[in-house]
């Protein structure tokens, strides 16, 4: 049996795309209106767990495909950065999905997706426990390509001889089909009102000037 850490050092792991589509269902918002340093602080306190880092990792438009979207990530995560949170972002890839809707007609929508995210954050896990930097890994996703992570910190732990905990923290409400957490981790429900209490106040919705504009 590994001794648990009276001081555990969380580090928190967030897919932001992935945090957005569960708080999308689960309590209607349209846009990225979390506070990921705040909402990894309300789950860590409770559980006796020190958050040292919160990671944030999100696919990007280019300006090109998407200028307001692009201009609001911009903005978004430079104010991350002031915030002291280490930001990994990625083009999005643009790509035709064909949409069956409940009447029965089909239609070709233009969809973003980003790849390469799930692998940035299983690296960086696997890198920091390997390096001792973290006895928590909160990931604040359902992707179930990262179970395997769970597995190889398992494996650490006891290479190291040391405790270590992978935790998966997910919205939920009523309305949330998927109410599963990462296999293999344990599953932290985000109810209505911790998130709420976790709501970036700044809306960064607002489109860049145009060209001329003062």
């Amino acid at each position: 049996m590994l001794s648990e850490p009276a001081f555990k050092r969380a580090i928190a792991f967030v897919d932001g795309q992935n945090l957005l589509h569960a708080a999308l269902e689960a309590f209607g918002y349209t846009h990225p209106n979390y506070d990921v340093k705040a909402l990894a602080e309300a789950i860590c306190g409770p559980r006796g767990w020190n958050p040292v880092q919160v990671r944030f990792y999100t696919g990007v438009p280019s300006p090109g495909d998407n200028a307001f979207w692009h201009h609001f990530w911009s903005a978004k995560l430079a104010h991350m950065g002031r915030q002291g949170i280490h930001s990994y972002s990625r083009p999005l890839r643009y790509r035709n999905k064909l949409v069956r809707l409940a009447d029965g007609t089909e239609h070709t929508v233009l969809t973003g997706e980003e790849k390469g995210i799930d692998v940035r954050i299983a690296l960086d896990i696997v890198r920091m426990a390997h390096r001792n930097e973290l006895d928590v890994a909160l990931v604040l996703s359902q992707d179930q390509d990262l179970s395997e992570v769970a597995q190889e910190i398992r494996t650490i732990a006891q290479e190291q001889r040391r405790w270590i905990k992978m935790a998966s923290a997910f919205p939920v409400s009523p309305t949330t089909r998927n109410r599963r957490g990462i296999e293999r981790t344990d599953w932290i429900p985000i109810d209505r009102s911790t998130y709420a209490a976790c709501l970036d106040p700044r809306d960064y919705r607002s489109r860049p000037p145009g060209p001329g504009a003062s």
